[in-house]
Parts: C-alpha cells; structure tokens; sequence
C-alpha cells in the first residue's frame, strides 16, 4: 500500500471512511475492512459512532490482527468545541469513546465555530463568528494536543487556501493535511496544488459522489457521479468497477482518498484499487470531466442573519 509522509509519520493513502454509516454497521465494517488489509480508519466525533469503531477497533488489536502501530486513525474536532482551551477535552473524550491512548491525525472538522451547547446548529444565536472564536485560537489548543502526545499529526478540514494560508501566519505547527470534497466533478486543482507545494497532504472525501448523503444535503436532478458515462466506459476499458477507477484516479494524483461502505464485497473492492494502473490517457479522461459541482456545499451552514455565508465559508 503507497503512503503518504505527514511530518515523518506515514499514512496509507487508502482508507475507510465512516460517515453515515449506521450504527450496528460500522463496527461490523471496520472488523471486515481490517481483515481485508485496510489500516487507515477516519472518523470524527460528529458521527456519532466513535464507540462502535472503537470496540472493533480493540477487538482486532486483541485477536493479534493488527498491533496500534500499524494502524492510522483520524477523528475531528467538531465546531462546538473551538477555542484552546476546548480542543484537548474534545481529543480526550474522543479518545476514551476509540479506547485510544493518541490519534495518529486530529482535523478541525470546519472553519465554523458554534456555541458549545449546540452541537447542531440552525440559528444564528447558535453560532460564532471567526472573529469572536478566531481558528487561530482553535489551532493553538491542536498544537498543545501534539505537545501532550494526543496525537501525532494535526491538520484541517473544509479549508480554503487563504484560509490555509491565514492559519500559517499564526501557526507554529503547520497543517499536515486539508480533508476536503475532491471527486471527478468537482476536482479542486488549484488547492491540490497550493497544497502539495507547501507540504500539505490533500484527503479526499465524498470521493464516489456520496449518494447516500441524507436527501436534505441534495439538489434536484444533481448529476449522479457513479452513473457517468465517460467513468463507466474507462472502467470498462481497464477491467475495474467505477468506484475502482475513481479511487484509482485521486491515487494516482496522490491524494488520499477514504471511500466508505459497510458492504465486505465493495469493501474488497475498494481496498484492490490502490493496486490499479491508469495511463497518462486515463487520467487525461478523467481531468476532462470536472463541473467544479460540490455535493457538500456548506448551505446548512447559512442561516438568517448569521454569520456564515458561502462566500466566506469557500473564499470564493
């Protein structure tokens, strides 16, 4: 499996995500995937399942089928837990609900800050402007969790590249990775770029289109990823499954891509396509295709009168 250096540390470039995976069914899928040969696991507190992947998580150490060294595992720290004195609480109950002593990749989950009694947030009194609850502030209690021997690496999620750039300014750790949407509609060259120039790993989520999202994160008549011809006849071509060939492609752009499934079948399939080949001409395909079409948008982060808008939450 190809890795990723983060700060000296290696990250596998595949791995499981588990978001929107129901309860009962991640634990089950995260014992599967590692059986298979996953070692990369992402997570975040946000999703409500940490326990879950925890358990099988422990269950696998114990039986002898992995040792915690040669596994990777993410979490991220949700927008009610902002600020520095906020951020090693948020690690720790992380940590204890993983049945973890550190994380190998903490993330702030997005540059959106919300009071801390509202874990949800769908008013404006909910939420904190970034310059009330500046992520320079945030970051300084990421970097005391590095201090600690909480986690090994720290990075960010959903961030522009000013938004990068204002974080270096203030930073005395940089950002070992953004996680952010990157799929053949929506392939994000300029942050890719910005990105890999300055050292900063790039992970890719949503990487298949995430059509199991809830239907209220979709528009109407929103082009389906998984359905789209051009993908379809180039997996034909080089004898893979469009997931297979889409996770093939951020690889090949050496992004790290975390695809989720709770299905042992597409799971085995999914791990097979760190191994598969693209040409030049291939991926020339591929670049064609992009819409600059986000599936996640950030919409539900816009409220009346709050402070977020999708211009400030993008910078675009």
């Amino acid at each position: 499996m190809q890795t990723l250096n983060l700060n000296g540390h290696s990250m596998p470039i595949l791995g499981l995500g588990t978001w929107k995976s129901a309860p009962g069914e991640v634990y089950t899928a995260v014992k599967e995937a590692i059986k298979i040969g996953y070692r990369h696991i992402d997570c975040a507190a946000i999703y409500g399942n940490e326990k879950e992947v925890g358990k099988a998580i422990k269950e696998c150490i114990d039986e002898g089928a992995v040792t915690r060294d040669e596994l990777w595992i993410t979490s991220k720290l949700w927008n009610n837990m902002h600020g520095e004195n906020n951020v090693v609480p948020a690690l720790e109950k992380t940590l204890s609900d993983l049945q973890l002593d550190f994380l190998d990749l903490y993330l702030i989950h997005w540059p959106v800050a919300q009071k801390k009694l509202f874990v949800g947030a769908n008013k404006a009194a909910h939420f904190l402007s970034l310059e009330e609850q500046p992520i320079a502030n945030t970051w300084k209690g990421m970097e005391k969790a590095v201090e600690l021997g909480l986690t090994k690496c720290i990075g960010v999620s959903n961030f522009s590249v000013k938004k990068i750039k204002d974080l270096m300014i203030n930073s005395s750790i940089k950002p070992a990775l953004n996680q952010v949407e990157l799929h053949p509609y929506f392939q994000q060259d300029q942050l890719v770029e910005y990105c890999h120039s300055n050292n900063i790993q790039v992970m890719a989520y949503s990487p298949l289109g995430s059509s199991d999202r809830p239907d209220g994160l979709k528009a109407k008549d929103e082009p389906v990823l998984l359905e789209d011809k051009s993908i379809i006849e180039l997996a034909n071509k080089v004898n893979a499954s469009v997931a297979q060939t889409i996770i093939a492609w951020d690889i090949h752009r050496g992004i790290s891509v975390i695809p989720k499934s709770v299905n042992p079948g597409r799971l085995k399939q999914n791990f097979e396509a760190a191994e598969l080949k693209l040409s030049e001409a291939d991926m020339a395909t591929m670049k064609q295709l992009n819409k600059n079409r986000r599936y996640v948008d950030g919409q539900f982060w816009v409220v009346p009168d709050g402070p977020y808008t999708i211009e400030n939450l993008w910078d675009e």
